[in-house]
């Protein structure tokens, strides 16, 4: 059988506390960085908890929008949503050249990673901030996303990413949380749809269409119901359907 490599990534530190379980599951995290969640102390213990685990450390910063978790656009100015996600960006390396860690990648959150994926004003606020940065760092984007095309015309290295627990709609946008089929809660089901993504380069919308796409990294949301349950049936299966994590 031929072998294929996936990531799998969690978000992190937001509030959960299942990061211990967590860990010894997944290859990458994203670390809630205070924007939407997330403070110093649990950054810290995140950041110790992914070296103990040899798991990649990304940031996932956000609109500063703690009361709706940063799921809702927000009424900022470019130049002061720049301020913020190198605010928190910099808590994050401050903890991590601390721990003698490196940051892997970035994740926007939220908001923040959906209207990025569509909108080009928000798409250049992110790229401007990983520009600004002393090293490189690669950028977790949706495939034929606006923030991927951009990116890699300012020669930003990206992963492409796609969700274990939700479901997409034609034009590869996930479905909005307020539907009631947004979130994927079957194991089974989720791994099929993680399967049919990895090998088959396809994902079924939930209009029943087919629709090409790119995972090279798959996100499973730290927060979703049975979480762990969901991300222990990953690692079972996936390997014995000739998918390795790493």
């Amino acid at each position: 059988m031929e072998s294929c490599v996936i990531d799998i990534n969690a978000d992190v530190g937001e509030g959960i506390g299942n990061e211990s379980e967590l860990m010894p599951l997944i290859s990458s995290c994203n670390i809630a960085c205070g924007g939407h969640a997330g403070d110093v102390n649990t950054m810290h213990e995140v950041v110790q908890l992914a070296k103990k685990h040899k798991v990649k450390i990304g940031a996932h910063p956000s609109f500063p929008d703690r009361e709706n978790f940063g799921r809702k656009r927000m009424d900022i100015s470019c130049a002061a949503l720049i301020t913020s996600l190198k605010h928190q960006i910099k808590d994050l390396l401050s903890i991590l050249h601390k721990e003698n860690a490196t940051l892997h990648h970035i994740k926007p959150h939220g908001a923040l990673y959906n209207l990025a994926a569509e909108n080009e004003k928000f798409a250049n606020v992110i790229i401007e901030v990983i520009k600004s940065m002393d090293r490189p760092v690669q950028l977790y984007v949706p495939y034929k996303s606006v923030i991927a095309t951009l990116a890699k015309e300012n020669k930003i290295e990206i992963t492409y990413e796609a969700f274990a627990d939700r479901n997409y709609n034609n034009d590869l946008s996930l479905v909005s949380r307020e539907e009631n089929n947004a979130i994927i809660t079957d194991e089974n089901q989720m791994l099929q749809h993680v399967l049919y993504m990895v090998k088959n380069k396809m994902v079924k919308t939930v209009s029943g269409k087919e629709i090409p796409i790119l995972a090279e990294t798959i996100c499973v949301h730290g927060d979703g119901p049975n979480v762990i349950k969901m991300v222990k049936t990953l690692n079972k299966k996936l390997e014995v359907n000739g998918v390795r994590i790493c």
